[in-house]
């Protein structure tokens, strides 16, 4: 009996100042996962450019443009579905946090611009303001594979339940966030996001991460991961640039939602979540 499984692949980059060097190291790591058996491979959350408000605009590129070629280009040669992470993007005198994401025929079949914008305040710990340069999105974005529908958010998007199970509701059986947490929001919330996301709507949900840099501005977390429909972290990155494989196993999520049914329990007659305005 065959299961219905397929091979993921999060690329934790190591992204510096020098965007032809990022892409560089995109293309390679992209080669090396689809050697790997990869059929579907994540970037990371701005990985063409260094993360912060300062970075945004003079990173920024209109889409297509030189980033996303070199993404078009490897997801052909390399026969992946490519979840281009995210890199700043300018249209209409407007800049976006967004990723894009080809086929293994380099078509590019969506593009997800941040919805939710990073905007926090902890006293003595970080301040970051996305909205002070970028524009949030307004479009929820899927995307149909051989193997599921899958749902992709960025970052703190992830943060919202609601998309999640939009994005469930909707049939994904798989949610991405290509993100980048910091030292504090890290080892507080990173992992505890990804399962809570899991285990409310019984998906698989992978999240990238840039490698951690102790001398950028923005200090990314890492530990990349991947965690089932049961919510347990089936593969995981440390800190450093790595690339982390989980097998998605779509037959072992209809288990789960057979076990524990509450797809089905729902009470829709008490309460919904709904979108608002499709992409």
């Amino acid at each position: 009996l065959t299961r219905a499984f397929f091979r993921l692949a999060l690329a934790q980059l190591h992204v510096s100042k020098i965007k032809a060097d990022n892409l560089g190291r995109a293309q390679k790591i992209v080669k090396e996962a689809a050697g790997q058996g990869a059929k579907v491979v994540v970037l990371p959350e701005c990985f063409n450019s260094p993360y912060g408000p300062g970075f945004f605009a003079e990173y920024a590129e209109k889409i297509p443009g030189e980033s996303t070629q070199v993404l078009s280009e490897a997801a052909k040669e390399c026969g992946v579905y490519l979840v281009g992470g995210s890199i700043p993007e300018e249209d209409g005198g407007k800049l976006y946090n967004t990723c894009s994401i080809f086929g293994p025929d380099g078509k590019l079949l969506v593009k997800h611009r941040k919805i939710h914008l990073f905007d926090i305040d902890v006293p003595g710990k970080i301040r970051f303001q996305e909205s002070e340069t970028l524009s949030p999105g307004n479009c929820l974005s899927m995307f149909e594979t051989p193997f599921c529908k899958v749902g992709v958010g960025i970052c703190y998007d992830i943060r919202f339940a609601e998309l999640a199970q939009i994005y469930a509701k909707k049939g994904c059986q798989l949610l991405v966030y290509p993100g980048a947490f910091n030292m504090t929001t890290g080892p507080a919330h990173w992992e505890l996001l990804q399962r809570g996301r899991a285990v409310d709507n019984q998906v698989y949900v992978a999240a990238a991460s840039p490698a951690r840099d102790e001398s950028a501005s923005y200090v990314a977390w890492g530990h990349s991961s991947v965690v089932n429909p049961w919510g347990e972290v089936i593969a995981k990155a440390g800190s450093e640039e790595s690339v982390v494989y989980a097998d998605i196993d779509l037959q072992y999520l209809a288990d789960m939602r057979q076990q524990i049914p509450i797809t089905t329990q729902r009470r829709n007659d008490l309460y919904s979540v709904n979108s608002v305005q499709e992409g």
